[in-house]
């Protein structure tokens, strides 16, 4: 019998193994998917980040190099572009299977069930079952895309950001479902490449829930790009059409129905818990109203010895929220004291330029009544920024006016996701704006723009 038994090979169930090995526990994972890694290695963040670097220097090559004095006449070869991402995720993958080795983690390659009290039905690629056991057992089997009424997805001509990072050639003609961080990013990826991108979102904001200032001051870049952004727009249906695919969008009152046509169609509207075939009734378990498995707050189910983590349990759908629940969970089944901080879980949206948020958003903090401050520095105002022609963006501080500990800190800039660790680390140990605006940041980094918005929150900035 194992000490601990994990369903799901994604950033939740591995860090979980790594952890469990770490700490002397047996422990087995059981993933039918012919690589570990789950979605964010195979089909998902990994790959995703890939081609939007690769993108990213195709198109400052075609636009920018010139600026600074490099003439250069690229051309596309987007098989290479695929193949050097699968050759980077491989060598990702093939990481995981030496941390697995190094720590005595045995890879149980199946799908697994539950199968009643401590016991796992496992199976294999050609039928064959078996069934194992543990003491404890932790599901971490992520997550799938989620669709929309009406919207008929084929895998050929309306995809999911899985089929939509493999595509063979560039899309005259791309429609985007959903102005979320995984539409967006695909969407710029193509639109750089030479589609022309068209994004629909419900709402009336891009990345509904995010501090409204930000997303509009990223939703002003990716126009100046090329992506067509459409907001206040409901999807009625989307369907395959003669190898092409038509999009219709709900009329208003009086209004006849659009018909959009297009060569692929996106559907990137979120995705929801996978629980399909994992036997949760086996157990008692019932998933709550949008389907995830809930959690007593330290990540035990309501059956006993069986844990949960991850996509498939509740919170944000991020790979570094399920690698610090694989953590802190593990740590717990094996008797260690282990208190994480996970209220604010940071946020990064890899478009270019880059958002990044922790914390409250002003929204947030005006509904609350709580009174506050804004500092806020503009890029175009930062040196390394300039130097680099990259001035789209500022940081946004959010400051608690009695006591001026920071509440929120919303970024769109150049590599901004580099800067919101700092941000976490501020908000974990109650960092007053003062603590970030005396602390030395190198001269010249954009990192500085954090430490001048702080300064800007008392009204004192430097450079600007």
């Amino acid at each position: 019998m194992y000490d601990v038994i994990i369903i799901g090979g994604g950033p939740g169930g591995y860090n979980a193994a790594i952890r469990a090995g770490q700490l002397g526990l047996s422990v087995a994972v059981i993933e039918g998917a012919q690589h570990l890694g789950g979605t964010c290695l195979n089909v998902g963040c990994m790959p995703a980040k890939s081609l939007l670097h690769a993108s990213e220097l195709y198109e400052m090559a075609r636009t920018e190099f010139a600026s600074f004095g490099i003439a250069v006449e690229p051309r596309l070869d987007l098989a290479r572009m695929m193949a050097q991402k699968t050759e980077a995720v491989a060598k990702l993958v093939k990481g995981v299977e030496f941390l697995f080795r190094k720590n005595k983690v045995e890879w149980v390659r199946g799908w697994g069930r539950l199968d009643g009290e401590s016991r796992v039905r496992v199976t294999g690629s050609t039928g064959e079952i078996s069934v194992i056991e543990g003491r404890n057992i932790v599901l971490a089997t992520g997550s799938r895309p989620s669709t929309l009424p009406g919207v008929c997805v084929d895998h050929r001509n309306i995809v999911t950001s899985t089929e939509a990072l493999s595509f063979t050639q560039v899309p005259d003609r791309l429609i985007v479902i959903g102005a979320g961080v995984v539409g967006l990013e695909m969407g710029s990826i193509w639109c750089r490449l030479g589609s022309e991108v068209t994004v629909l979102e419900y709402a009336d904001t891009i990345l509904p829930g995010t501090d409204r200032e930000i997303a509009r001051t990223l939703e002003r870049s990716l126009r100046k790009q090329g992506l067509n952004i459409r907001l206040g727009v409901r999807v009625a249906s989307a369907t395959p059409s003669d190898g092409a695919a038509v999009v219709t969008i709900e009329a208003d009152s009086g209004v006849e129905a659009e018909k959009l046509m297009a060569d692929k169609v996106l559907v990137a509207v979120g995705r929801r818990a996978f629980t399909d075939g994992l036997g949760l009734e086996v157990v008692g378990i019932v998933p709550d109203a949008r389907g995830a498995i809930p959690h007593d707050g330290h990540y035990r189910t309501s059956a006993p010895g069986v844990w949960v983590i991850g996509d498939v349990t509740h919170g944000a759908m991020l790979a570094h929220k399920a690698e610090e629940e694989a953590i802190e969970c593990i740590e717990i089944i094996a008797g260690k004291v282990s208190v994480s901080d996970d209220s604010d879980i940071p946020v990064v949206v890899y478009t270019r330029p880059e958002l990044a948020a922790i914390g409250a958003s002003e929204e947030e903090l005006t509904a609350a009544g709580i009174d506050f401050r804004v500092g806020r520095f503009q890029f175009m105002a930062n040196s390394r920024a300039r130097i680099n022609h990259e001035t789209d963006g500022l940081v946004k501080m959010l400051v608690d006016t009695a006591s001026d500990r920071i509440l929120g800190i919303h970024m769109v800039g150049p590599q901004v996701g580099e800067m919101i660790a700092e941000a976490r680390m501020a908000l974990t140990f109650a960092a007053t704006a003062e603590d970030v605006a005396r602390t030395i940041h190198p001269h010249p980094t954009r990192s500085e723009a954090l430490r001048q918005a702080a300064m800007d929150s008392a009204g004192w900035a430097m450079q600007a």
